[in-house]
């Protein structure tokens, strides 16, 4: 394994192999980059997740070459050369093609043909020696062959399957699909004219390198091919490829050679093309697949550390015409305080009575922030708490409701609030994701908060490990409060999981709140390996011990305390103590297990505990004339914010139902290599309006610099 995975990677073999034991040892990701330092040579959260990737590689080979190893010996198939091959295979392509000529397979041409007693025919056609092969296929003419035909052909079947399972001649094709393959489409002429096939308009008569083609547009278009749009192809030089064939195969010319040529002809068309370009395509959907899923990680990452408010009052607002906006209020900590519905839009129109409604309501609650959804009616719910004279300043946001639907239906919605309905708990969300983006985040499938692209389309298990992963860095990157999250933000902590969440809830709730770190080992079913893991992660306000509210490792507060001793100081005194902290010789501390990483991290660490890692948010206001895309002109320069991030460019908010792209020829004068180098998500910024396609709802738009 350590080997397999040092292939793979430039990291050094010690810190491979100390990692290799630590997740073996059931430890996690974050525990492991945080807290494990001098173990793995202090490799990040992302050279650790490289290690967990290439071992699950390794471990998903040996357990395929196990199982073709155990069918072959009990076929009684298996030789020392053949076991040989199969254990120094390093990929699962090089196993299966060793195992494709002893598989199991249904009832094809060439079995049919082996029960006719064809395959010693065969094997004469394959020595190339024989002249008068038709007196030759003359003798096996009985019961189901009929003719000489009949014979060669069956002959041929044989042959065609013994060149489709030879490794060099599949690796020759392989090579040949990687480098020169074309895919190409055709539209699918009755339906052409349909509406939901429009948006793959400019991929009805597409030909493009296979290897070169964006990961973006391949799954554009394999996705157009799923819904019966267009037709796809894969092609290649198929003389050429032939040719390739017949220089391995033929060494006579007699009429042998005629017969192996059309074995070639036959094996190419029928067995090895279709099958490895399905391969390549599979080869090249993983690719895509693999970047499309990085940059929903990389947009999920940059959306769970988003700005939080922080513990501030906030009145939430769900914007709707018809069925009116819905009103919630809710303290600094998220709790529900008030609910209400309103109606200032049409058909009621009742502006008064709700401007009144919500002036009281943030009187009452002391409201500090307004969070508004960015959904139907938004810009007019904002056009409408602007004209409210508020007694005290209150910052009004606009937030994104991507996702909230989704979590007012969910069980964990329905668990927290019983006693209301969607609408409200879509309102609690709304509100919540401003105090606090990633706690209320967390609690929705990722793929739902619409930061993605084609995630439907893409390998879902691999999706789903990626975005699980990202959810638990993000969160043991911020840290958690043990006294107030909730058990979905709980469950992504290092070395808790779901259950042990609501065993925390569960504790919590029947003998109040956590005094101190310690007090977590009381929690049914929490042993010293999820307390070790989790507990540097979990932190307790106002604690009696003010490391409980750090990222140090209860492991290690007694290093703190002698180091406190050392400076003749108290830990309390020694925390923030910026010029005190900067005259501890952390040499003198360095052990066989305690390393510099360790001890600068938590130097770092008292100098600012419990220093929350993200930016605080920002108040943003949209051009307040623009209202539709009706009103957006060529050359205009709007304020807007980045809602989403792709390969090929970014989507921006500009204020109105549509939002805008920004291609990635249009984000800067020099080659843009990464989008997410001159872009981030919920970023504001200024754009320019370069065109506008009313009917395709589509708009062109330019970083502004």
């Amino acid at each position: 394994m350590i080997k397999f995975i040092l292939s793979k990677t430039n990291l050094p073999e010690s810190g491979i192999k100390n990692t290799v034991q630590l997740l073996n040892d059931d430890c996690t990701i974050p525990f492991i980059s945080r807290y494990r330092k001098e173990r793995t040579g202090n490799l990040d959260e992302v050279q650790v997740g490289e290690i967990v990737k290439y071992k699950a590689q390794f471990e998903a080979l040996e357990k395929r070459k196990a199982s073709i190893l155990k069918t072959l010996a009990e076929d009684g198939i298996l030789t020392e050369e053949l076991q040989r091959k199969v254990e120094n295979a390093q990929d699962l392509t090089t196993i299966e093609d060793l195992y494709l000529p002893f598989k199991k397979k249904r009832k094809t041409k060439a079995e049919t043909a082996r029960k006719n007693g064809l395959e010693s025919l065969a094997k004469i056609i394959m020595a190339q020696n024989a002249n008068d092969i038709e007196s030759i296929a003359y003798k096996y003419i009985k019961a189901e062959v009929n003719t000489v035909t009949d014979a060669l052909e069956g002959a041929r079947h044989i042959i065609a399957e013994w060149i489709s399972e030879r490794t060099d001649i599949r690796n020759n094709i392989r090579y040949q699909l990687e480098r020169f393959a074309m895919i190409t489409t055709k539209v699918v002429k009755t339906k052409s004219a349909d509406e939901k096939a429009q948006k793959f308009r400019d991929y009805f008569d597409w030909n493009e390198s296979l290897n070169r083609i964006p990961s973006h547009r391949l799954l554009a278009i394999l996705r157009a091919e799923h819904g019966g749009y267009i037709r796809v192809k894969v092609e290649i030089d198929n003389d050429k490829a032939l040719t390739k064939i017949k220089d391995r195969m033929i060494r006579s010319e007699n009429e042998c050679a005629t017969q192996i040529e059309k074995a070639i002809a036959d094996a190419y068309k029928r067995l090895l093309l279709p099958s490895l370009i399905n391969e390549a395509l599979q080869v090249a959907k993983d690719k895509a697949d693999l970047s499309a899923i990085q940059v929903f990680a990389k947009n999920l990452k940059q959306l769970l550390l988003g700005s939080p408010l922080g513990e501030k009052r906030v009145l939430a607002i769900d914007p709707g015409f018809r069925t009116g906006c819905k009103l919630v209020c809710l303290d600094a900590q998220g709790e529900l305080k008030y609910n209400e519905t309103i109606y200032p839009h049409a058909p009621k129109n009742d502006i008064t009575g709700a401007i009144k409604k919500i002036s009281s309501l943030s009187d009452a609650y002391k409201i500090e922030a307004i969070a508004i959804g960015n959904g139907t009616a938004s810009r007019e719910t904002e056009q409408l708490i602007r004209r409210v004279q508020f007694k005290n300043d209150v910052e009004v946001f606009v937030v994104s409701e991507a996702g909230a639907s989704i979590y007012s239906a969910s069980k964990i919605a329905r668990d927290e609030f019983p006693n209301y309905d969607i609408t409200v708990r879509g309102s609690v969300s709304i509100g919540r994701r401003l105090q606090d983006p990633l706690a209320e985040l967390v609690k929705i499938d990722a793929k739902s908060i619409g930061v993605g692209q084609y995630q439907h389309d893409v390998d879902q298990s691999k999706l789903k490990m990626s975005l699980d992963t990202v959810v638990e860095s993000c969160v043991n990157a911020v840290g958690v409060n043990i006294n107030t999250a909730s058990s979905s933000l709980l469950s992504y902590v290092s070395g808790i999981g779901p259950k042990l969440a609501e065993n925390i809830v569960t504790y919590r709730n029947e003998h109040g709140a956590f005094l101190s770190r310690n007090q977590i080992k009381k929690v049914s079913r929490l042993g010293g390996k999820a307390f070790e893991q989790g507990a540097g992660f979990l932190r307790i306000k106002k604690a009696k011990n003010p490391l409980d509210d750090s990222a140090v490792h209860p492991e290690r507060y007694a290093l703190v305390g002698q180091i406190a001793k050392d400076v003749n100081a108290s830990v309390v005194e020694l925390i923030g103590n910026s010029s005190l902290l900067q005259k501890v010789d952390l040499k003198q501390y360095c052990t066989d297990t305690i390393g510099l990483p360790t001890l600068e991290d938590i130097i770092k660490e008292l100098e600012k505990p419990g220093l929350d890692i993200r930016e605080k948010a920002k108040v943003f206001s949209f051009n307040q004339n623009i209202k539709t895309i009706s009103d957006l002109n060529e050359g205009q320069l709007l304020p807007g914010i980045v809602n989403n991030i792709t390969n090929f460019g970014c989507f921006v908010d500009v204020g109105i139902k549509e939002s805008g792209l920004i291609h990635v020829s249009n984000l800067s004068d020099t080659f843009v290599k990464d989008v997410s180098e001159h872009v981030s998500l919920h970023q504001q910024i200024i754009v320019k309006v370069l065109e506008v396609d009313i009917p395709r709802k589509r708009i062109q738009l330019k970083l502004h610099k």
